[in-house]
């Protein structure tokens, strides 16, 4: 069965993290997460519903193809739209 090399890509606040993996052909984005997990930042909890490829939004059971970035997106932490009120008056 072919193989295809594919990296899985996480930054956040506990820390960075860029993991190069082998993967058989048909592998879907979710499963290379899975794959990915354990050399993920501690702490790092992946939800299907929050993946990228070369920063395009993508569903989980997206094939992933040869030389795919997979994203791993984390929640927002603050509304966007709250994030620039609060830059336009300095607070």
């Amino acid at each position: 069965m072919a193989e295809l090399g594919v990296e899985v890509a996480y930054a956040g606040p506990e820390g960075q993290a860029v993991v190069a993996l082998r993967v058989p052909a048909g592998c879907t984005a979710w499963a290379a997460v899975e794959r990915a997990l354990p050399h993920l930042p501690a702490g790092v909890v992946p939800e299907p519903g929050r993946l990228g490829i070369f920063a395009k939004k993508v569903s989980a059971d997206r094939v992933l193809e040869e030389g795919d970035r997979v994203e791993v997106y984390r929640s927002l932490t603050l509304d966007p739209m709250e994030a620039r009120r609060r830059r336009a008056i300095g607070g």
